[in-house]
């Protein structure tokens, strides 16, 4: 507690200090001493050459004191000034500390932005969960364009039904390929109601809410080091690269997958991987359902699907990730 009440240092250096007074008079004394010298002590005989030596020694005893006295004033100051300004930096120091502790102490006091945004999705999803079936089944026919591919495709003629009844994943229709790339993008805000919807019905697919829920728990982890995909700017890889990896090639060729170049991002999900478990067991969950969905989506999936794909918030988390794992290696 007494270090939190610790005041910041401030360097008040616009007056003369102690020590530039005392050495100013020390100067005005020896001044007026060695004048009173030479006005009492009686005038010499000149002898000739020996004036300039006398002359030389008279200027060295009378400012070689003086210059003296101001070089200890000057490194006295030097050593006041930087004595404060260490005292400044650890007052400093102390505060960032106490500030980082305070803010991981709290947990859930404050709760990061994304994290929040998550919450709110898990929310919206709870309360349409219980109408969402009939409301898919009578409006989503309509409002999907024919030309979107179906993600999952439908079973067989051939492949028997079960008696006790059909699901709700049944009774709706097939989850679009626009729709499951939107709600991994996640709503950019409290107003994106096609963000929302894609996300809904994303929870109603079996496959793609498995993925879903995996990359929440990814991204409200990682917010939790300050760690958010909105800042990561990753290289952009082409789209016969991510062809190439959902078929299951690996090795140096597929490096340009963990695009993600952000140091500090990387150091704290590497140290987070190495000494959270719970956060470990997270990230390989996901990174098996990103690379198990990802080979489901791909045969059908355009060039500009998964440049899409690869631009959303889950992809990127699967790039950081995939990355410090050495997924891409």
């Amino acid at each position: 507690m007494a270090e939190s009440q610790r005041k910041p240092v401030v360097i008040n250096d616009t007056g003369a200090s102690t020590t530039e007074v005392v050495a100013a008079v020390l100067s005005v004394a020896w001044m007026a001493a060695v004048g009173l010298f030479f006005l009492l002590m009686p005038p010499a005989r000149p002898e000739g050459g020996a004036d300039s030596l006398r002359i030389v020694l008279i200027l060295m005893a009378i400012f070689l004191p003086v210059a003296m006295i101001w070089v200890a004033a000057v490194a006295s100051r030097t050593t006041r000034i930087m004595r404060e300004e260490s005292q400044r930096l650890q007052a400093a120091i102390d505060g960032l500390r106490q500030s980082y502790v305070a803010d991981r102490s709290q947990g859930g006091a404050s709760v990061p932005t994304v994290e929040k945004k998550l919450n709110e999705i898990a929310q919206a999803a709870r309360k349409t969960e219980s109408t969402l079936a009939t409301f898919a089944s009578s409006r989503e026919a309509a409002q999907t364009k024919p030309a979107v591919q179906p993600l999952h495709q439908k079973p067989p003629e051939d492949q028997p039904t079960l008696a006790l009844g059909t699901s709700a994943e049944e009774i709706g229709p097939p989850l679009s390929r626009i729709d499951f790339v939107r709600a991994l993008n996640f709503p950019d805000n409290e107003q994106d109601m096609q963000g929302f919807g894609a996300l809904r019905r994303a929870l109603k697919d079996r496959t793609a809410r498995q993925l879903v829920q995996a990359s929440q728990d990814v991204l409200t982890l990682l917010s939790q080091d300050g760690i958010y995909m909105d800042d990561l700017r990753p290289d952009r890889a082409r789209p016969e690269i991510w062809r190439r990896f959902a078929k299951g090639e690996r090795g140096r060729t597929m490096a340009s997958l963990g695009g993600v170049r952000d140091r500090s991002s990387l150091a704290l999900t590497a140290g987070r991987m190495r000494e959270d478990t719970i956060f470990r067991d997270s990230a390989h969950h996901f990174l098996r359902l990103f690379d198990k969905t990802l080979l489901a989506f791909e045969p059908d999936a355009s060039d500009e699907d998964l440049i899409a794909l690869s631009e959303t918030r889950t992809a990127r988390a699967f790039m950081l990730l995939g990355r410090v794992t050495g997924a891409f290696d």
